[in-house]
């Protein structure tokens, strides 16, 4: 019995969507990242900073990688803080030297750097099926 409970609590607080190659993609995520914070209860004070996350590494999937690009979201309650973890995998770098007509350099490259000021922890891991780049916010 407490095995099955264990997975139902796990189970509502894990959250896997497709990030498609598509324009647009990037904000419905997004908005579907909100409701799901929302049903979770997720303490304010990090929502808007998890929403930017989400962004950042999704549109980091959509611009520079192959795809397909999975998110996951995981919303994990310790003793005393929670975590929510953020994690874009996708199938690795484009092909190099792909053109990315219509993207304005003025406008895009940072958003590794707000990454890592908003996260508390954060990371790429390298594995057989592509990249995952993972970032964490903890509520205390």
């Amino acid at each position: 019995m407490a095995a099955q409970l264990n997975t139902l609590l796990r189970a509502a607080c894990e959250h896997m969507c497709s990030v498609p190659p598509v324009p647009g993609a990037v904000s419905a995520v997004r908005r579907r990242v909100a409701a799901v914070l929302a049903d979770w209860s997720v303490c304010p004070e990090i929502v808007d900073d998890a929403l930017l996350v989400v962004s950042e590494l999704a549109t980091n999937a959509v611009i520079h990688a192959r795809p397909p690009a999975e998110l996951r979201l995981s919303w994990v309650r310790g003793d005393g803080d929670r975590t929510l973890r953020v994690e874009v995998t996708d199938q690795g770098p484009a092909i190099p030297g792909q053109s990315l007509a219509g993207i304005d350099p003025d406008e895009h490259g940072r958003g590794e750097t707000i990454v890592h000021a908003l996260a508390t922890r954060h990371g790429i891991r390298l594995h057989a099926d592509g990249v995952t780049r993972w970032a964490e916010l903890v509520a205390v």
